[in-house]
């Protein structure tokens, strides 16, 4: 036996004649005996003294715990006893199965009417819902229907295959149980199908269920059909014996066996509940409140224990999950007493469940008892929490659950024995490491995880609505204390903002601190990686500490980065990319830090916080120099922030920074950014040729990888300011880096000048002039005059060019000398590979007068070149002539050659130049014949044109009006076809520019 259901109580013995059969009415019992008679019985309690009973109560809940008293006795009720009855309160008539099916008022017995075509019956089935009485009579079936208060009017008779043993309505259907078989009869149309054998041992049984299914025996097995026959998913139940008679009484169902009662619950798995030992049973009646156990001479009770009491017993005996089913039968009314009976029942399931090692069948008690978070965590008191956050005790839950059970149960009138009985305590101190040790096992962290999980969500967000509340909250305090300012200064008081509860957040943060610990202890680190990452309360310091004490570093580095404390995630992750390159790793979890992890880190915060960025690419500077200019540049951090950063950090990676912002767009860097970087190279490039002049080993046509970006770069950058760089040049040096210079100046001659007559390079000269030619093509408004005959000029006329480059040389000579001494001071203070840029950068802005800008005419244009004591580069001069005959002006060009040169000398410039001329002519000759030809034909074509003529016969129509044109005035369109008079042609037009003027609104 699990628990008691139902208490028996006997209500009535030794009654005069043996009982064949009974009814309860309200709280009264109706005995049909052997004798015909039908005796009334009462509960002792409402007989009056003088013997008269009190009026029936039909509002009564029924059978009560007290004896029975004979009430009334009526001898010869009926001619034979009756096998059958069952009374209608609805209705007020009792319904008796004797010969025949007699109906009767109650409660004064009075007689209303016989169904003569029942006699002979022998069970019958009353729907007390329609009014609907149905019977078997050997293999026939009748069904009558109540009319008025007493007629009952014959609706349908049916046949069946066989004598019918059982009957019951289910639904507008009925069931019977004939002598080898269920069936379903259709009582519309009479047709009968077959459900299943019935069994062997028993005659057929059915039984209707308050939900209108039915339970048909099969020998020692109840099955459960719906009202079509069909059987259900509930089951079946088992008894340990075939049960003679059965009744439901939600949520159990009573049979009666042989040697006992037995009692097992409706709902699956269907368990034994009760059994109730009481011998020579007839059969059992349901009653409003009860069963009626019916024997020969008396009558017991079965009335049912209340169901908090029920639950209380189970929940005290370990049966918690039958606790629980029991507790969805509660009365809708007692939504409260049901909420916290399932609570309580829950959690100390999970209590038991947590004990006994089934952690995660304990879990789902906690989540199913709604109990806090807090509260299951309190189980696991290693783990660190905030100590914000109050954790219970939960023992004082478990008596507190009970408490609120107690108030509720004030409504039921139930005592609860669940306060009296408390989890047990371990009291020696190695049992309690033991249990500690068990909570914090692998199998009880996995399941806190998944519960944690699954209560996350809600969590989180009555978190996260928590939080928009107490900003929106800051937000309507500040703008009510701005705009009342003034009135609350002169009131003197001041409203302060009323702080929300964060709870949820306390709650919030207690759970993800303890997830990322649960997570972590079982090996669950990609989980706890995605916990971080995501939106999370995880508390700081606990979970820092927690981590760092593991080392788990990635981790850890999300933490930081989850709650924006990005200096101490880098400066953490710096930590570890040095003890990596010094190849000391730590202990535990292993992953490789990189440099590039710390690029990859920083890219987000180059947009929020560019100083921490610059601030902590030191140290990648010097192992990943590309990755980190990549950074920058792909971060869209100032160029001039950053250079000055690199200035004073890492001067080494000025120069690289700086080419990088070039090679992706020049325009992305500003003009000073530009003279920087070539003063740079500037620098270097004289540190090495003062190396090199020591050792006197200096050739201007030596070229280091510095000097080689130096040229490259005053060839290609065009916005550096070159009269800057022009004054920190040697005077005897770097004659090739004045040339262009001077050049970007406009200053070619004097360029040209210095590639003749200092570098020595013609080539240099005529790559120079394709260079100025070139521009001058693309850029016309650019004119560079005749850059070829200035060359020309210089070979012929070297000594003029030569005073005056010493002329132009002397001028910036003496500049630079003026320059130098100031920034002497500064030399002895700076390092050597910072002097140059310092000496580059604290020099004066001396202007450099370009007197000698190229006017793009030729000085000797008309004389003869001077020979004054200077040798002329004829075969230079004829070189130039004869690969550059197509880009010199031939005339000029032999203006500028001596006059004693030969002819033959100037085959190779005069034959070509003299071919292309006449091909120039022969082709323009040609061009004109086809143009000419060309004219011709347009003028004949016009000449065509004007020889249209138009017939006007009398058949001829204008197309705008459809009249003839007659002899008026008429247009032609220009395709020649269409006629129209004048008149039709001008009011067209007219109406067509009324139509496209806009329309003018009046008033």
């Amino acid at each position: 036996m699990v628990h008691n259901a139902f208490d028996s109580f006997q209500l009535l013995r030794n009654c005069p004649a043996k009982i064949e059969c009974a009814a309860s009415y309200g709280s009264k019992l109706l005995l049909s005996c052997t004798d015909g008679s039908i005796r009334i019985y009462a509960p002792e309690s409402s007989t009056s003294s003088d013997g008269h009973s009190s009026p029936p109560d039909r509002g009564k809940a029924g059978i009560l715990r007290e004896p029975y008293v004979l009430e009334k006795a009526v001898m010869g009720f009926w001619k034979k006893h009756a096998i059958s009855m069952e009374v209608s309160v609805s209705r007020n008539i009792l319904i008796s199965l004797s010969d025949s099916i007699a109906i009767h008022r109650i409660p004064n017995l009075e007689a209303v009417m016989v169904i003569p075509k029942s006699k002979g019956a022998t069970v019958f089935a009353w729907d007390d819902r329609r009014g609907y009485l149905c019977f078997g009579k050997q293999k026939r079936v009748g069904i009558f229907r109540q009319e008025a208060a007493r007629d009952f009017v014959e609706l349908h008779e049916f046949g069946v295959p066989d004598s019918v043993k059982s009957i019951s309505w289910c639904g507008e259907n009925i069931c019977l149980g004939i002598r080898r078989a269920y069936m379903i009869l259709n009582t519309t149309n009479g047709m009968v199908s077959e459900v299943f054998p019935s069994g062997r041992i028993q005659a057929p049984l059915v039984v209707l269920l308050p939900s209108g299914e039915l339970v048909l025996g099969k020998d020692n097995i109840g099955v459960f059909v719906d009202q079509n026959g069909k059987l259900l998913q509930e089951g079946k139940i088992c008894w340990s014996e075939a049960p003679t008679s059965m009744v439901i009484h939600i949520p159990y169902a009573i049979a009666q066996l042989p040697r006992h009662i037995e009692i097992r619950s409706v709902g699956a798995p269907h368990p034994l509940v009760q059994i109730i030992s009481l011998h020579d049973v007839r059969f059992l009646i349901r009653s409003n409140n009860g069963i009626l156990v019916v024997l020969d001479s008396s009558i017991y009770g079965l009335l049912p224990v209340p169901l908090g009491a029920q639950i209380i017993q189970l929940t005290a005996s370990g049966n918690f999950e039958e606790a629980l089913a029991l507790c969805k039968s509660l009365p809708p009314e007692d939504s409260t007493l049901r909420a916290a009976k399932e609570g309580s029942i829950h959690i100390r399931y999970g209590h038991y469940l947590f004990d006994n090692g089934n952690y995660e069948e304990a879990m789902e008690q906690f989540l199913a008892s709604s109990v806090d978070v807090t509260y299951v965590l309190a189980l696991y008191p290693y783990m660190a929490l905030p100590k914000t956050l109050s954790i219970p005790d939960t023992d004082k839950v478990v008596y507190f659950a009970s408490d609120t059970l107690d108030h509720c149960r004030i409504s039921s009138n139930v005592s609860d024995i669940m306060e009296s009985s408390s989890p047990s305590h371990l009291c020696e101190s190695n049992e309690k490491e033991v249990l500690e040790s068990k909570k914090m096992s692998h199998d009880a962290l996995i399941a806190l995880v998944k519960l944690l999980q699954k209560k996350r969500f809600c969590i989180i967000e009555r978190a996260t609505a928590e939080g928009t509340d107490e900003a929106v909250s800051d937000a309507v305090d500040d703008s009510i204390k701005s705009c009342k300012s003034s009135r609350l200064k002169n009131s003197g008081k001041s409203h302060g903002h009323i702080h929300i509860s964060s709870g949820a957040r306390d709650m919030a943060a207690a759970l993800d601190t303890a997830l990322l610990q649960a997570l972590l202890l079982t090996g669950q680190s990609s989980v706890a990686l995605d916990l971080l990452k995501g939106p999370n309360y995880c508390d700081v310091k606990i979970c820092e500490e927690f981590l760092q004490k593991r080392n788990y570093n990635s981790e850890l580095l999300e933490l930081y980065k989850g709650n924006n404390l990005h200096r101490e995630a880098l400066k953490f992750l710096n930590q570890l990319v040095e003890e990596l390159s010094l190849c000391q790793p730590q202990s535990g979890p292993t992953q490789t830090f990189t440099p590039e992890m710390i690029i990859k880190y920083l890219k987000p915060l180059c947009a929020t916080d560019p100083m921490l960025v610059l601030e902590y690419s030191t140290f990648v500077l010097q192992s990943c120099p590309a990755q980190t200019i990549e950074l920058f540049l792909s971060g869209n951090l100032s160029a001039d922030l950053v250079n000055s950063y690199l200035k004073q950090n890492a001067p080494r990676m000025q120069a690289t920074y700086l080419e990088l912002m070039l090679s992706m767009n020049e325009n992305r860097i500003s003009t000073n950014l530009q003279n920087e970087l070539v003063l740079i190279y500037l620098a270097e490039v004289l540190d090495w040729h003062a190396e090199i002049t020591i050792e006197h080993m200096w050739d201007e046509k030596a070229y280091s990888p510095i000097r080689k970006k130096l040229l490259s770069a005053l060839e290609g950058i065009s916005g550096y300011n070159p009269e800057v760089v022009l004054k920190r040049l040697p005077a005897d040096a770097l004659y090739e880096e004045r040339a262009i210079l001077l050049g970007k100046m406009n200053q070619h001659q004097l360029a040209l000048a210095l590639y003749v007559h200092k570098l020595q390079c013609p080539e240099l000269a005529l790559a120079y002039c394709d260079r100025v030619y070139d521009v001058g093509q693309h850029q016309p408004s650019k004119p560079c005059g005749n850059i070829y005959l200035t060359l020309l000029q210089i070979y012929l006329n070297p000594w003029r060019t030569t005073k005056e480059f010493e002329r132009q040389t002397m001028n910036l000579v003496s500049a630079q000398s003026t320059g130098s001494q100031k920034v002497g001071s500064a030399k002895a203070k700076v390092g050597r590979g910072a002097k140059k840029i310092a000496e580059i950068e604290g020099a004066e802005d001396l202007r450099f007068s370009p007197s000698g800008t190229d006017s793009g005419r030729s000085d000797g244009e008309g004389d003869e070149p001077s020979q004054e004591g200077a040798f002329i580069m004829l075969e230079e001069a004829l070189d130039l002539l004869g690969r550059r005959w197509d880009r010199v002006n031939g005339g000029q060009a032999l203006k500028l050659l001596p006059r004693e040169i030969k002819l033959q000398d100037l085959a190779p410039f005069l034959e070509p130049l003299l071919k292309k001329s006449s091909e120039s002519h022969r082709n323009f000759s040609v061009i004109n014949s086809l143009r000419h030809s060309q004219n011709l034909q347009v003028k004949e074509e016009l000449y065509k044109q004007r020889r249209t003529f138009i017939m006007i016969s009398s058949d001829s129509m204008c197309s705008l009006c459809n009249k003839r044109i007659g002899t008026s005035v008429f247009a032609v369109y220009p395709n020649g076809k269409a006629l129209v008079h004048f008149v039709c042609f001008r009011d067209s037009q007219i109406i067509k520019a009324v139509r496209s003027s806009p329309i003018q609104k009046c008033g």
